[in-house]
């Protein structure tokens, strides 16, 4: 299994999740440790492919070259909201959502102490990682305020400790496709390498376009494999890049 785009550095194109899949969770987003080598880890693999790798993250792009610093690479962040198809060009986003949702969904988080809103302004994401008996109330109570929402159409989608409202229409899966269209990707085999459920709809096109599709920690439904941790990927990665 991880051989998968090793044997063949030059027909694969690479999508990696950040956190959970590069990178250990941690209580709060901006507490995760990077690890010292993972920037030249993935600048190696990167260059072994051509440029056919790029980041699929619920995180912002600003916020994984913060951690990546100096390096740059193709990315889409806020779950497909955000994209950047040059590492050295601008990012794109989807339209912001109203300033009311955060207002309100805070107001719903006063119920739930030990919680934490993560505005991105595209999604907002609701970490429960410090309380985690209050998942089902939680999930519950943003579900009726997304059902009740006439300012903006929302799903609800579940992380690893986190809910994330976003605006439907993007995902993983669609920028994976997207980036498929594109040099240097097209006519490649995609592989992507993620951590949860809410990464199904990258593992889906990943798998519909040919190419595989491997969760990490857990195995997940329609994947193709398996790594047993983050420090399994990154040790995947160094070999792809030796």
């Amino acid at each position: 299994m991880h051989q998968a785009a090793t044997q063949a550095p030059d027909q694969v194109a690479l999508f990696l999740d950040f956190d959970g899949t590069l990178i250990d969770f941690a209580p709060r987003p901006e507490a995760v440790t990077v690890p010292a080598d993972l920037s030249s880890t993935l600048d190696r693999a990167e260059r072994r492919l051509d440029g056919a790798l790029a980041l699929l993250s619920g995180r912002t792009i600003a916020e994984l070259d913060r951690f990546l610093t100096p390096l740059r690479l193709r990315a889409s962040g806020i779950h497909g909201a955000e994209m950047r198809t040059d590492p050295a060009g601008p990012s794109e986003a989807a339209c912001a959502l109203p300033a009311t949702m955060a207002r309100s969904v805070r107001r719903i988080l006063a119920d739930f102490p030990g919680t934490l809103l993560e505005d991105k302004g595209v999604t907002l994401s609701i970490h429960y990682r410090a309380v985690p008996d209050a998942a089902d109330a939680l999930r519950a109570a943003l579900a009726d305020y997304v059902a009740g929402c006439e300012t903006q159409k929302l799903e609800l989608v579940t992380g690893e400790k986190v809910f994330e409202l976003k605006p439907p229409g993007f995902d993983k899966g669609s920028a994976l496709r997207r980036f498929m269209q594109m040099a240097p990707f097209a006519g490649r085999r995609p592989v992507f390498v993620a951590d949860h459920e809410i990464d199904q709809a990258g593992f889906d096109a990943a798998v519909a376009l040919g190419g595989e599709a491997f969760s990490v920690g857990t195995r997940l439904p329609g994947t193709t494999g398996s790594f047993a941790d983050p420090a399994d990927v990154r040790a995947w990665l160094r070999n792809i890049g030796a």
